[in-house]
């Protein structure tokens, strides 16, 4: 089957992060996914939620937007409709789970990263790109906490980025995009750290059924997939492996 943009089943749209693009976060990132872009910022709040208080621990926590014309039609802002999205609310904690994933939250101290993911323009795995930017940005918040001497080691144990797989008329896909993700079958995103292991996996059956061999296919495909995201963090971050990031 010819994909729309002329990808094969196993190739990612072209992706680009940059660094520091917000002057004022401790950490930030833009992501350029194929026509899907997504700003995420780490800010740095020397508190933690409640049930956290004396315990010696920090907290990683995400939010999760889109802007009102990141569509094809323009969308009412939340505090417009009075009520929260409640696909935002799902994907938002997705986002903070998996950056959780990546971090030893008793480094932290009690203070919370907040990382706040703003859909820019969507065109399919919005969640996945905001996971895959979000790591970046909060790296860069935890060295900024280690060069202000707040923290004694760098709290970032494991690297973590995200991609969708898919199955559209019938073919194992990597990366859907809209029109890809809007007629699959089955549809699934997945989260991995460095190391191989899952974070998590989100696998739907939209239009039919999938079987135990279309599954792993699809993970195969997603595992390819993340280890080049996995590349593309480090070399924006401007390290050779997750080492260097400890390191520093």
């Amino acid at each position: 089957m010819a994909r729309i943009d002329g990808r094969s089943s196993g190739d990612l749209r072209p992706v680009r992060i940059e660094r520091g693009c917000n002057r004022y976060a401790e950490g930030s990132a833009l992501i350029r996914w194929g026509n899907t872009h997504v700003l995420c910022t780490a800010s740095v709040e020397e508190k933690v939620p409640q049930f956290l208080r004396g315990s010696g621990r920090g907290w990683v926590s995400a939010e999760y937007a889109m802007l009102p014309r990141s569509t094809h039609q323009r969308t009412q802002r939340e505090i417009s409709r009075g009520k929260p999205n409640a696909r935002g609310q799902e994907i938002q904690r997705l986002i903070g789970r998996s950056l959780r994933a990546s971090v030893d939250l008793s480094l932290l101290g009690e203070r919370t990263i907040w990382i706040d993911c703003d859909v820019l323009q969507a065109d399919g795995g919005t969640r996945t790109a905001a996971i895959t930017a979000s790591f970046v940005a909060l790296v860069d918040a935890c060295r900024w906490l280690m060069s202000n001497g707040l923290v004694g080691s760098m709290p970032v144990v494991h690297q973590v980025a995200a991609v969708s797989a898919g199955i559209v008329a019938g073919e194992v896909m990597l990366d859907l995009c809209y029109e890809e993700d809007s007629s699959a079958q089955v549809d699934c995103n997945v989260v991995m750290a460095e190391d191989g292991r899952f974070v998590e996996i989100q696998g739907t059956g939209e239009d039919a059924l999938f079987s135990m061999e279309s599954f792993r296919d699809m993970l195969s495909l997603a595992d390819v997939g993340i280890r080049r995201l996995h590349a593309l963090q480090l070399e924006v971050l401007g390290v050779g492996d997750l080492h260097e990031i400890l390191a520093r």
